[in-house]
């Protein structure tokens, strides 16, 4: 459960929306209004793709809840389907890119991905920014 946005990857949308996204989720101090939120782990999910990773997609930011019965007004759930994923991992300087990096490699490579719900968690790796580890998991196909 969290907050979205709908973008792309076209013409620097996301490279503009996600960030924002991010500034709002701190900004508005969304774990504390998260009800049956589940760890401290703070997940980005990439769902509900029009297509593959050049077409519109939403972004979620929020946290793993016990259930969706109760979503606070402004707020999305979703529930992540169960799956084959492939785990990467992002390493490196989050402030300089180091997630946004990783995703440049997994686009170039040719990954038979679902497009169905990509996620990353920012868990205690993720402490010390400048030298983080952000696990990335993208849907496959079967």
């Amino acid at each position: 459960m969290g907050i979205t946005v709908r973008t792309s990857n076209a013409e620097g949308h996301a490279a503009k929306d996600i960030p924002e996204l991010w500034a709002r989720f701190w900004a508005s101090n969304i774990a504390a209004q998260i009800p049956g939120r589940i760890g401290d782990d703070i997940y980005s999910v990439y769902t509900a793709y029009e297509g593959d990773y050049t077409q519109p997609y939403t972004t979620l930011i929020g946290y793993r809840v016990e259930n969706l019965d109760q979503i606070p007004e402004g707020f999305s759930g979703l529930l992540i389907e169960e799956g084959p994923y492939m785990k990467c991992t992002a390493k490196g300087n989050l402030l300089q890119g180091a997630v946004f990096d990783a995703w440049l490699e997994i686009w170039n490579a040719k990954i038979p991905r679902a497009y169905t719900a990509d996620f990353e968690v920012y868990g205690e790796r993720t402490q010390n920014p400048e030298n983080a580890e952000v696990d990335i998991y993208l849907a496959v196909k079967h």
